[in-house]
């Protein structure tokens, strides 16, 4: 049976082929599920159910004999009459008690026969885990407890995701090192399927562990195939508080857009679901839409590939353009005189149809993310930001930011245009901190005094002392450009409309003209930096002619950078990059990892 890439084409479509990843997953899945002989339940940990769709379908699971699937709950497991139960699942403390009570019910006998229990940890078992499973008295009715090493997913041609949510929190809150080892883990996998990387270059705090970390691995790994040819040039890995600016600015690119209004889930087949009603196809009340419309947003989709990356003034006109192509292709029916090219028109009408489905779908978005641009408070609040991005009124407590507290918006948005003021204004003057500090807490209850001290802690909202300037650093590396081309860019910054991200401009900079040129500006962005670290002298380059990046994120990378680093790719000047990431987040998401919950 093969397990190979056929299904999923629209992974191997770059300079490294990204569905090679995708298929040591698959072989380890079939591998783990062939080690159970005979008819079998996956009992899933529900944050791990959608990912496996975006690793193996479900016909090849039928194939391995899965007969049937189940959500990772108490109080007890469907009745079934399979022969083993296999939970899927996170190295997570409290769902050990969850699949005690699974295996306690199940041995109490249901008529249905004597069944084996395993566990297949995703990425790795813990120690902890174990323990838990011993002390539950369970242990012994495991038959296997193996790691699946789910590490990274291929989402796209060119993003590599670790979809750890936890990463940036855990990290910087927590100070838990295991969001480090993992992440190192995967550049590793990363390495033994495309060669070791020559050169790593890194910024921010989590840089120099993770080389070490690395160097170490490597090391342990011994005999590796392919230093002779790696396929890629350059790894360079940024920490997320080396750059806190970019998530906190509005994503502007249409696929960012959307993750800013109706949030992607990569853990969903890299899908986001809209409000229903726009997409009736009948005014029957009986045929009306009640759940959110779910669609997948991926390069599979041609419209889509064209779309995700274009600044949303550009969206309109790029559409009406697409439905102008489609109506002329359907008109040559009209000029077909012959068999053969009436043929040939009918040959080409499945595609067509598909097109013309395809552009009524993102018509539907765009007019509904117009919809959320249109409002007041997103236009005041995208003005806000470019004052803030100019440095102009960061010292002081800004009208608009008073205003959404006087009128208790959403405690994340306001926090976001705070935590983004403290950073443009090299941190908050001490009574404007104070200020903003006694009005959260008096609007929102003294339960966010931690939320605060967790923004405090991460360096998101703090006091001013920091060694951190960014009026210097916005002028040394352009991160604002003024008349930018929205329609047809000619730099990064079209992605927010002026402002080029700071970790995008970085990576600009590294291919054209080197690191060396900005070692001041280097010194002044938060963190350690990595600089032309060689791991070995490749005897052979690449077969890609130009050189390769990979940019590792570490606790998070926007769509907007992802369109950014696309962006360079695509200016034909000798580089391609890559994006690898622990997960992927906006303002809104990172913050919402700080606030207490309700």
């Amino acid at each position: 049976m093969s397990v190979g890439n056929n299904s999923a084409p629209h992974l191997s479509g770059s300079c490294v082929n990204f569905g090679l990843i995708r298929d040591e997953a698959r072989r380890e899945l079939v591998h783990l599920l062939d080690k159970c002989h005979g008819s079998k339940a996956l009992v899933w940990d529900q944050e791990l159910t959608e990912q496996f769709g975006l690793v193996a379908e479900y016909s090849l699971l039928k194939e391995r004999e899965v007969d049937r699937m189940f959500p990772l709950r108490t109080p007890r497991l469907p009745k079934s009459s399979v022969q083993h139960i296999i939970f899927v699942t996170r190295p997570v403390i409290s769902l050990m008690d969850v699949i005690a009570s699974n295996i306690r019910k199940e041995e109490e006998g249901d008529g249905f026969g004597r069944k084996e229990f395993h566990i297949f940890f995703v990425p790795w078992k813990s120690f902890l885990c174990v323990q838990k499973l011993e002390d539950l008295g369970v242990y012994g009715a495991l038959t296997n407890i193996e790691d699946y090493h789910l590490d990274l997913i291929a989402l796209d041609s060119d993003v590599l995701s670790m979809e750890n949510h936890l990463n940036f929190y855990d990290n910087n809150i927590s100070e838990d090192g295991t969001s480090l080892y993992l992440a190192a883990k995967a550049i590793t996998r990363i390495q033994k399927q495309y060669g070791q990387i020559p050169m790593i270059y890194g910024k921010g705090k989590s840089c120099k562990a993770i080389c070490s970390l690395l160097q170490k691995m490597w090391s342990e790994q011994g005999d590796v195939v392919g230093d002779e040819h790696p396929q890629i040039d350059r790894l360079l890995i940024i920490d997320r508080t080396a750059d806190l600016i970019t998530p906190l600015v509005t994503q502007l690119t249409y696929e960012g857009l959307i993750d800013e209004a109706y949030g992607i889930s990569n853990s969903t087949c890299a899908s986001a679901s809209f409000p229903p009603e726009k997409f009736q196809t009948t005014s029957k009340s009986e045929d009306l839409m009640t759940e959110k419309k779910k669609i997948v947003l991926t390069s599979k989709d041609d419209l889509f590939t064209i779309l995700r990356n274009c600044n949303f003034n550009a969206v309109g006109p790029t559409l009406k353009k697409q439905a102008k192509s489609i109506s002329e292709k359907y008109e040559e029916r009209h000029t077909a005189k012959t068999v053969g090219e009436m043929k040939q028109f009918v040959s080409h009408l499945p595609q067509m149809q598909q097109a013309k489905a395809s552009l009524a779908v993102h018509t539907n978005i765009a007019e509904l993310i117009k919809e959320f641009t249109d409002e007041d408070d997103f236009m005041e609040s995208l003005s806000t930001q470019q004052e803030f991005l100019n440095g102009i009124g960061t010292d002081k407590v800004n009208p608009y930011i008073e205003d959404c507290l006087f009128r208790k918006q959403p405690i994340v948005q306001v926090l976001r245009l705070i935590c983004l003021q403290c950073q443009t204004n090299n941190g908050l003057k001490p009574k404007v901190l104070e200020y903003y500090k006694r009005e959260i807490v008096q609007t929102y209850g003294y339960k966010h005094l931690i939320t605060l001290n967790k923004l405090e802690k991460c360096g998101l909202m703090c006091g001013t002392g920091t060694s951190w300037n960014y009026n210097t650093v916005r002028k040394s590396l352009r991160l604002v450009v003024d008349d930018i081309n929205e329609k047809e860019p000619q730099d990064i910054a079209y992605v927010h409309s002026g402002y080029a991200p700071l970790s995008i401009r970085l990576a600009e900079i590294l291919s054209h003209p080197g690191w060396r040129s900005i070692d001041e500006v280097l010194r002044i962005i938060p963190g350690p930096t990595v600089s032309g670290l060689q791991q070995f002298k490749p005897k052979k380059k690449c077969s890609s002619p130009n050189t390769v990046t990979l940019v590792f994120f570490v606790g998070g990378v926007t769509y907007a950078e992802v369109s950014a680093l696309r962006f360079l790719s695509a200016k034909n000047d000798g580089h391609e990059y890559l994006t690898a990431t622990t997960n992927f987040v906006n303002g809104n998401t990172l913050i919402q990892s700080m606030v207490e919950p309700d």
